[in-house]
């Protein structure tokens, strides 16, 4: 009776197709102790459907089809004549020992199907490669028994990881790929907006491989520019005609697209690097206005009111020279067209200020803002021989020569500011094919010479100045003391390159040299000259002290009252973010003066520095005083080439959130509050 109980239960599962299942249980190799395996599987009529799980620990990394960079992909190998196909997740994108690879993290479920498997025993050896600060390659030995009952839960595990596989359509069915520039670009609509998009390529053919994309999107339109380079580390000649297979997302929507690498577009302007030309347009015209109220710029304003005042009611000689300090403007921006076309060309790092990493510049800066302020005092008749007073004294700004001077040092000295839309403006230019970056450079050079151009086309408006009189006297030791302490400030730059200690007493030899020429005149000194040189001599010798001697009170300083900065690296966002903690990311420079204003307006703040010392925020500094091509490549990634730079990433921010150069504590502390997910 029983044994026809058995034959009746064994023909009714037979009829309804119940399959035959096996389960490896979880594996874990005593060579890799940071990942385990499982792998499950039933029969489906003619196939085996089976279900890959890896576990990996925190900090840990596993590869998708198609790593990228580095890294092996998972593979399994059955006996001859079995096949398997893979159906892959949508991956992540890290960087381990600076290359972009793609891939999973704490765990993935990998659907594949089987075919060619008759016997119901079958054996398959997964070799798997896990890495963080090292890379592992382990085998695992799968024993599949498909006689032992599906284990519960097991169809609707499958299942639910092939819902999570891309589908051929629903994030965009309007897509374009063409080459340009050594980079393949991308771009698409989508119905509705694009929210955080991703893009994770396979090789395409004859073994090219893609880069890290940048990826900017507005509205419904997306642009995709992602470098492309052969095996041996060159740029190909072209892509036309290639096929380019990838995974696009939009939120939690993903689709897998083939598609074949078209010609250049005859009007990009519209399209890739070139979107949106007039807003930039418009950005670097405003973002250049704006740099004449960035505090390096404010010296060279006031010596050009100085000179106004000199030129009196004669309009002819008003609109010459500030007609002339304008061409001294777009005649330096064009020139920083110059130099950043000839280092974008040779392949080397660009950013906005970065003449300010070299001592011999910062040195020259010193060297002619310190005989500015002599000038100022009215020394160079004592100090210097005869013959080179006359030059000097043109250059100081008593002449068309010195007007165009005036407006070639005050570019000089806007560079260390990024002013709102100037970041923006310059960050579209470095992108930029070469005749899209000279129209920004330019544009930028027109916006700062606005108000000097307004004044040179209505002469008039000199008029509203207060009459010359004893006060112009005054005014032009206040603007010498401003020029002297430009000088002091641009000394304290060399400490990097030079040492603290010497370039403070640079700084004290500066103040020394200056009182004793304005004393040589023979003019009559007021209390606030006077007010002002001790304090600046003060501060130097305050400073060399703290350079030689360390205060104490600095030495027993409170930790609790600082932020607890580690260096800035693409593997520590990806570490932090494996762990589910946000990131602050900072990036700033000690010639940068818009960042100094950040520190002391917002990151200074003691709420602000208690919410970065929270234990599930990690905060990332990159110092950009000297070249670090590990800053300039971050920065470039993100479509970056100017600092200040800060970014927030967490679990509700993956992609991370770029914040304006001007730090609002504010929006700073909520997008914070937005990165906890």
């Amino acid at each position: 009776m029983f044994k026809v109980f058995r034959g009746f239960v064994f023909l009714l599962l037979s009829c309804i197709g119940i399959a035959h299942a096996a389960d490896t249980g979880w594996l874990v190799s005593p060579q890799n102790d940071h990942a385990r395996i499982r792998f499950q599987a039933e029969r489906d009529h003619n196939r085996i459907i089976g279900l890959l799980s890896v576990e990996l620990q925190p900090g840990w990394k596993t590869y998708w089809r198609s790593p990228g960079e580095g890294g092996v992909a998972p593979k399994i190998s059955w006996p001859s004549g079995v096949k398997d196909d893979w159906y892959w997740p949508v991956p992540s994108r890290f960087d381990i020992s600076g290359m972009t690879t793609q891939g999973y993290h704490n765990r993935v479920a990998i659907p594949i199907v089987l075919t060619g498997a008759q016997a119901d025993a079958l054996e398959g050896t997964l070799t798997l490669s896990t890495c963080s600060n090292v890379c592992l390659l382990t085998d695992y030995t799968l024993h599949l028994d498909l006689s032992i009952p599906a284990p519960e839960g097991f169809r609707a595990a499958f299942e639910q990881a092939m819902r999570s596989i891309p589908d051929d359509s629903g994030v965009s069915s309007n897509l374009t790929a063409w080459f340009s520039d050594g980079n393949l670009m991308i771009t698409g609509t989508t119905e509705g907006e694009w929210v955080t998009p991703g893009i994770y390529f396979d090789p395409l053919e004859g073994d090219i491989l893609p880069g890290e994309p940048v990826i900017k999107h507005s509205g419904n339109q997306l642009n995709v520019s992602v470098p492309v380079t052969d095996e041996w580390g060159d740029k190909p000649a072209s892509l036309e005609g290639k096929a380019v297979s990838f995974v696009l997302t939009n939120g939690d929507n993903a689709q897998q697209t083939v598609i074949n690498v078209g010609a250049k577009p005859a009007e990009s302007g519209e399209q890739g690097p070139s979107a949106g030309v007039g807003k930039m347009l418009a950005f670097a015209l405003l973002g250049g206005l704006i740099l004449n109220l960035m505090p390096c710029v404010l010296p060279v304003m006031g010596m050009k009111l100085s000179g106004v005042l000199q030129a009196g009611s004669d309009q002819r000689k008003i609109r010459l020279r500030f007609l002339a300090t304008s061409a001294g403007i777009l005649t330096s921006f064009a020139l920083l067209a110059a130099m950043v076309t000839a280092l974008k060309l040779a392949g080397a790092s660009l950013g906005w200020g970065i003449q300010f990493q070299n001592p011999w510049f910062i040195g020259l800066m010193v060297a002619v803002t310190f005989l500015f302020a002599l000038n100022l005092f009215g020394a160079f008749e004592v100090l210097l021989p005869s013959s080179a007073t006359g030059q000097l004294a043109t250059a100081g700004g008593t002449g068309i020569t010195g007007s165009f001077c005036e407006g070639v040092f005050a570019t000089l000295l806007a560079t260390p500011c990024s002013a709102p839309f100037l970041g923006t403006a310059v960050a579209f230019a470095l992108a930029a094919p070469l005749h899209l970056l000279w129209l920004i450079f330019l544009m930028l050079g027109v916006g700062m010479s606005l108000p000097w151009l307004f004044v040179a086309l209505i002469p008039k408006t000199a008029g509203w100045l207060p009459k010359p009189g004893r006060w112009m006297s005054a005014l032009k030791v206040i603007l010498g003391l401003m020029m002297l302490a430009s000088s002091l400030w641009l000394t304290t730059l060399l400490g990097l390159h030079l040492g603290e200690a010497v370039s403070h007493v640079m700084m004290l030899i500066l103040t020394v040299v200056a009182i004793a020429a304005y004393g040589i005149t023979g003019q009559k000194t007021s209390p606030l000259f006077w007010c002002v040189v001790i304090a600046l001599s003060v501060f130097a010798g305050y400073q060399l002290r703290g350079a030689i001697i360390p205060s104490p009170a600095t030495a027993q300083r409170n930790d609790a009252q600082t932020i607890p900065w580690q260096p800035l690296s693409e593997e520590a966002i990806r570490a932090a973010l494996a762990q589910g903690k946000r990131v602050f990311v900072d990036i700033s420079a000690d010639w940068c003066v818009t960042c100094k204003v950040n520190e002391h307006r917002v990151l200074n703040q003691p709420d602000l520095i208690a919410a970065l010392r929270q234990e599930d925020v990690v905060a990332l500094r990159g110092d950009w005083s000297r070249p670090s091509a590990l800053i300039a490549d971050f920065l470039e990634k993100r479509n970056r080439y100017a600092i200040p730079f800060n970014q927030v990433y967490g679990p509700g921010l993956p992609e991370g959130e770029i914040l304006s150069p001007l730090l609002d504590k504010n929006t700073l502390m909520t997008t914070l509050n937005n990165a906890k997910g």
